[in-house]
């Protein structure tokens, strides 16, 4: 019998044990430019480690996942956080699992706007990219240095997302 996921939606409380929600906050909110720009100041931090390693910018490009979606596998990155913000303000889903013992445990699915971004913390449960209603841009900021940064994880049994909307 399939193990049926709810969705949540995305708030940077019910976040917080993953990583931080990157959103346009209020307040951290500051006037730069001579009071023409709005700046949200220090929404999330990149976290790399490693001699050597540094932070890199990039564009990924997602395909929409077809639904239901059967989760069987998570993956996590020792070495350096890594966020993903959207650029085509399409809504997509984060999905993380808290760490037990090593491996992921249930995941937790989390509707984002395609206003709100996502840094996973270092070390942190996730799926990759999952777009939704069609080919999506993000802006993923992550780490790029020697050192093996990627650690796979295939549940025995899958987990399902249904359909979003």
């Amino acid at each position: 019998m399939p193990r049926l996921l709810s969705i949540e939606p995305l708030t940077k409380e019910v976040f917080a044990p993953f990583g931080s929600v990157i959103e346009a906050d209020p307040a951290s909110m500051r006037f730069i430019n001579g009071g023409n720009t709005e700046r949200f100041h220090a929404l999330a931090r990149a976290d790399v480690r490693g001699e050597g390693a540094g932070v890199i910018i990039n564009i990924f490009r997602g395909q929409p996942r077809a639904f239901p979606y059967a989760v069987t596998m998570m993956e996590r990155h020792p070495l350096g956080s890594q966020s993903f913000s959207p650029l085509d303000d399409r809504p997509w889903l984060a999905v993380v699992a808290e760490d037990e013992g090593g491996l992921p445990g249930r995941p937790r699915v989390f509707l984002a706007s395609g206003r709100q971004g996502v840094n996973y913390g270092r070390n942190v449960w996730h799926h990759p990219l999952m777009s939704v209603v069609a080919a999506s841009d993000f802006i993923v900021v992550d780490r790029e240095g020697p050192g093996n940064n990627l650690e796979e994880f295939f549940y025995d049994e899958p987990f399902v997302i249904p359909v979003p909307f």
